[in-house]
């Protein structure tokens, strides 16, 4: 029985859809890297053949950083990794750039290469893409093909559920035997190392002063950039912030339930869609206690055997109806619901289909792997995952870990220290940019954080889900987040974030 909750990994079905989620669709893309030295001194290499086309008239230089895979083996081989300097459009550019890295862990900041002309930034100052190591257009790139083919595997109806826990132990197992046979050292790929690789990047590049702007995970990358080197940053924009002291396991189900009932108490106060909807939430809420009791049976064609193909789905897997929603089809989750209240199952359908889809490569897995185990897991309460796991009834069994305890004993990668789970303190300058709907990084998470950056700011987008700054629906977050870039200590204004006024709920 395939699930489809985004939400988590671990709790038998439940696993499948996180895993189908961090299997991120790509292709392996490795082709070596250099030799060890104790003599090592990080450098850029500019080339010719770059990871996308780039429009014209955009002006640009791309290239690698090389840097020691491992900072603390000094004897430790160099790995390189991509990067895109674009020049600012104006012709007389502020002289601190904006260094960027998406979210993750696992993901490529690379693709945002082709679409510089939608970035705001480039009208003020330069602007630089950093892809993290390990990742897909890293050298080497973690990817985890035999990780992807057992949540394929595990995604098909005729499945042995009780067979799942030992199916992504020998994937993880084979996974690690992999890259380390091609001289890969796991311990090198976390959040420090990626900090090192920035802060490298500065002083090859002689920049005095640099502003940040980081996403979702990528924000643990700025605190720890903000803690260990400072002296050049400017400013820093923090969209949907994961603070480091936060451990995200144990309260992943908790924000996903609250976000929903935030949402889905919006419905019922406002007129129109409370007299479309009565009584949403609750009703919701019994159907979702009612499935995880008795599991709803859907039946979908097998797009490649043109056999149909029948799936038991529990609350944890129906919870997608929200979770599956972006920012811009936030205003249809009552309606999706209410369908599903009334056995129209044809959303629901159309993401089972997608679980007959081929295996991916497993871009980023074997760097998602590393991050989390060595930085997430070894803060976590088992006890306080078990609980959390069975406390809520409408979604019964869903797991708040994103890996197995098991997971990361085979991945084995040395825990971090402890500093990397305690708050940094700043006076550097940050504007924090939450999603009011945000299950991920709750904006609770930023609001905490403004008591450790004394001289910050925090945005809370109404009617908005995760990274804000990402809607290419509405720039209203970039716009603000490049008025921050040009004037740090003030909180930025704008006339579209006056008129945000929340989600308006379709109701026709």
């Amino acid at each position: 029985m395939p699930t489809l909750t985004d939400g988590r990994k671990t709790g038998k079905s439940t696993k499948r859809v996180r895993l189908l989620i961090i299997a991120i669709s790509l292709l392996l893309c490795f082709k070596g890297f250099g030799q060890s030295r104790t003599d090592f001194e990080p450098k850029f290499k500019k080339s010719k053949k770059t990871t996308h086309k780039i429009k014209k008239g955009q002006e640009y230089t791309f290239g690698y950083l090389e840097v020691l895979e491992n900072r603390k083996d000094p004897n430790s081989r160099t790995i390189e990794i991509p990067i895109y300097l674009f020049k600012s459009r104006s012709n007389n550019p502020q002289k601190d750039p904006i260094i960027y890295t998406v979210g993750g862990p696992g993901f490529t900041t690379m693709p945002t290469a082709q679409y510089m002309n939608y970035y705001k930034y480039l009208d003020d100052r330069d602007f630089i893409l950093v892809e993290q190591r390990g990742n897909y257009y890293a050298k080497p790139h973690l990817d985890c093909p035999e990780w992807s083919r057992a949540v394929y595997e595990s995604n098909q109806p005729t499945f042995d559920l009780s067979t799942i826990d030992k199916l992504f132990e020998r994937a993880t197992k084979a996974c690690k035997e992999r890259l380390e046979k091609m001289g890969i050292d796991l311990n090198g790929y976390n959040t420090n190392e990626i900090a090192g690789d920035i802060n490298d990047l500065v002083n090859v590049l002689g920049i005095e002063e640099y502003n940040l702007l980081t996403i979702s995970y990528s924000t643990k990358i700025a605190q720890v950039l903000m803690r260990d080197y400072p002296d050049k940053i400017r400013s820093v924009v923090m969209d949907s912030p994961l603070p480091l002291e936060v451990n995200y396991d144990e309260e992943s189900v908790q924000n996903l339930l609250e976000s929903v009932n935030k949402l889905l108490s919006d419905c019922e106060s406002d007129t129109s869609c409370n007299s479309t909807y009565p009584s949403i939430k609750k009703r919701f809420s019994e159907y979702l206690k009612e499935k995880t009791e008795k599991p709803l049976m859907v039946e979908v064609e097998n797009p490649k055997t043109g056999q149909t193909e029948t799936f038991y789905l529990k609350g944890k897997d129906l919870i997608t109806v929200f979770t599956s929603q972006s920012t811009g089809s936030v205003p249809n989750v009552p309606f999706e619901i209410n369908k599903l209240l009334n056995d129209d199952l044809t959303s629901i359908k159309e993401q089972l289909s997608k679980l007959f889809q081929e295996p991916s490569g497993g871009a980023g897995i074997g760097m998602r792997l590393s991050v989390w185990c060595a930085e997430e897991n070894p803060f976590n309460s088992t006890e306080k995952i078990a609980s959390e796991t069975n406390k809520y009834p409408e979604v019964k069994g869903l797991s708040p870990a994103v890996f197995d305890k098991e997971i990361c004993q085979i991945w084995s990668v040395q825990k971090v220290a402890e500093i990397e789970n305690q708050p940094v303190r700043s006076d550097i300058p940050v504007l924090f940019i939450s999603g009011e709907y945000d299950y991920e990084t709750p904006s609770i998470w930023a609001k905490s954080m403004t008591t450790n950056f004394t001289n910050s700011y925090h945005l809370i987008f109404k009617g908005w889900k995760h990274t804000p700054t990402t809607n290419w629906g509405d720039q209203c977050a970039m716009e603000l987040a490049n008025k921050f870039f040009n004037n740090p200590e003030e909180k930025p204004n704008a006339d579209c974030f006056e008129q945000i006024g929340g989600a308006e709920f379709k109701t026709e």
